[in-house]
């Protein structure tokens, strides 16, 4: 995603060995096995494919970008370090580290400028992320039985994060441009229907591998949620733990007002991908489920939502 920001900011002036004929081609993306990437993501995909080597007992959180992946970094690792880092604890590495530096990302920063042999240095079991569709993962993760948390979150309030996010550096960049490529399915790793009925599918076939979930619907029921979440993830509370609050507790340094207030994710400036500085704040809008309301207009929303439902018929995912 901040890529992709800073993308649009060198839009007219591209630097990137390649990059003019991809902007002349299609915007500032190239297509690669059905996935729209910048040449650089691409670059950096390439390199996961051909050198990551995955062990059984690795968990990777796959998000299409703007669906949650800071909250669902921060739920993962709290309830997979919980023994070590109590929630409530002074100390918690959640108070003093951005959420999006405790769970590495397999294709970021870009590989091709940080060697991928880094992730081996982590000791197991390893909570990796990544943006990456199911389509192109190393085979090495579905053959070993790794396990995959997916949050999926309503495509009309992934646009309206997309556009808030660039038009951060990019101002001239409208909702009317940003909803044209990303109705045409062209985004960072997209199209989102794509990307989604991927690891959906993955999960109504392998669901003991895969866990499907939705963002409103762990917005709504967090606890109910994060016990699902340690569940799969093998870590599940015990009965002492949900009767002395430990659930909640986990929710509440996980919540979206308590990140975005704690001063290493409201201040400073972290460059997470490789020469692409980004306000550590930027990682924090509003998480409001059905924020698109205030940003589309009715003719948007419906038009977006007939060519989702259309990509996804039959498949029974809904949104």
């Amino acid at each position: 995603m901040a890529e992709e920001a800073q993308s649009e900011s060198n839009r007219s002036g591209a630097t990137e060995e390649g990059e003019s004929h991809v902007a002349e081609a299609r915007g500032v993306y190239v297509m690669y096995q059905g996935c729209w990437l910048r040449p650089r993501a691409m670059q950096s995909v390439k390199l996961v494919q051909q050198h990551f080597k995955a062990r059984p007992d690795d968990t990777l959180l796959a998000t299409f970008p703007k669906c949650g992946t800071t909250w669902l970094k921060a739920l993962a690792f709290t309830v997979t370090n919980r023994l070590d880092h109590a929630a409530t604890s002074d100390t918690h590495p959640l108070l003093t580290r951005h959420p999006q530096d405790l769970v590495p990302f397999l294709e970021m920063p870009y590989r091709q400028l940080h060697p991928i042999a880094d992730l081996e240095k982590l000791a197991s079991p390893r909570l990796l992320a990544t943006h990456i569709p199911i389509t192109l993962l190393p085979p090495c993760v579905p053959n070993l039985g790794c396990r995959v948390v997916y949050l999926f979150r309503d495509p009309k309030d992934v646009l309206v994060s997309l556009w808030q996010f660039i038009s951060k550096v990019r101002t001239e960049y409208t909702i009317d441009r940003a909803f044209d490529s990303f109705s045409e399915g062209m985004s960072p790793y997209g199209p989102i229907w794509e990307h989604s009925l991927g690891f959906w599918k993955k999960s109504m076939a392998e669901s003991d591998t895969v866990l499907f979930l939705r963002y409103d619907e762990m917005m709504a029921e967090p606890v109910k949620h994060v016990k699902m979440l340690a569940r799969f993830l093998r870590v599940p509370f015990t009965e002492q733990e949900v009767s002395r609050g430990v659930v909640e507790d986990v929710v509440h340094l996980c919540s979206f007002d308590k990140l975005r207030s704690i001063p290493v994710n409201s201040t400073g400036v972290t460059d997470r991908i490789g020469g692409v500085p980004m306000e550590n704040s930027s990682y924090f809008r509003t998480g409001k489920v059905g924020d698109w309301a205030n940003h589309l207009t009715e003719e948007m929303a419906n038009k977006l939502d007939a060519i989702v439902e259309e990509k996804l018929r039959g498949s029974g995912l809904i949104f």
